[in-house]
């Protein structure tokens, strides 16, 4: 063999060891996991005001896919887009616990798009309701559809790989409500699970529970916590100790470490720590 055609046959493997690590690499980038956050003010981050965005000098938020909707606040007009304030609630509008768990998902080599579908003030037992009859729930799983469907035809490959659920404080007003938290709960989960063939989702759930209503009525707090404790994909995450602006609502700086908490607990789930 001349000293050419080895020259040529090296080129020919260099090229091909390229394409391959291309491929892979497309592969790679075209895999997202998919977070959805839902619930009331704490997940929306009622008093998250974006004038205290949490800074960003990497631009990591650039990098990560952002769905959202509040029904009658603001929304992401049914597209995805970079992670970011989100209309409406103050000037330069606001943000929730999405920001410090997906950068912690992202920190740890994850490639995350977050769903997040949110409005404060509001109750499995009136707003949001069971499968099927036509509340907040019914329409967050139309939209999520939706958005897979519209990530899946941009070429990537989706994967369900969580649900947060914060909310609670609501369904603490009265004790009819409370008294049905536990039962409506555990059949949103089990349903979202089936509607999107995801048996087993990793499922992290919270509540203020130094709410007043969650105070007086701790139905719903044990009802969670029931929860966690009857399947080790489910993990109850806690609210005590981070800075709150009132009774009821996280400050901008609570609500990126309460992101961080929430990471902790889906970690300790995925790592089989419990």
């Amino acid at each position: 063999m001349t000293k050419r055609n080895i020259i040529i046959g090296l080129l020919a493997l260099v090229s091909a060891a390229s394409a391959i690590f291309l491929a892979v690499s497309v592969r790679s980038d075209n895999r997202v996991d998919l977070y959805v956050i839902a619930g009331q003010s704490n997940a929306q981050g009622f008093a998250g005001n974006a004038d205290r965005y949490p800074q960003d000098p990497g631009g990591v938020d650039r990098t990560i896919l952002f769905f959202y909707e509040s029904p009658g606040v603001g929304a992401s007009d049914n597209r995805w887009i970079p992670l970011g304030p989100q209309k409406g609630l103050f000037p330069k509008g606001y943000f929730g616990p999405e920001v410090g768990f997906a950068r912690a998902l992202k920190s740890h080599g994850g490639n995350p798009a977050i769903f997040k579908f949110t409005l404060y003030s509001t109750s499995l037992a009136v707003q949001w309701k069971g499968p099927g009859e036509g509340g907040l729930y019914d329409e967050m799983c139309r939209k999520l559809s939706g958005a897979i469907r519209n990530l899946e035809q941009k070429g990537k490959r989706v994967k369900l790989s969580g649900l947060i659920w914060i909310q609670g404080e609501s369904d603490a007003e009265t004790d009819q409500m409370s008294a049905l938290y536990h039962h409506e709960l555990s059949s949103l989960i089990h349903d979202f699970r089936s509607r999107f063939g995801a048996p087993g989702l990793p499922v992290v759930l919270g509540v203020d529970e130094q709410h007043p209503w969650v105070r007086q009525r701790n139905a719903v707090l044990l009802a969670q916590k029931k929860l966690d404790a009857a399947e080790e994909a489910i993990i109850f995450s806690s609210m005590i100790g981070l800075e709150k602006s009132d009774t009821s609502h996280l400050t901008p700086a609570g609500l990126v470490k309460h992101g961080e908490r929430i990471f902790q607990c889906y970690e300790e789930i995925e790592k089989g720590l419990r």
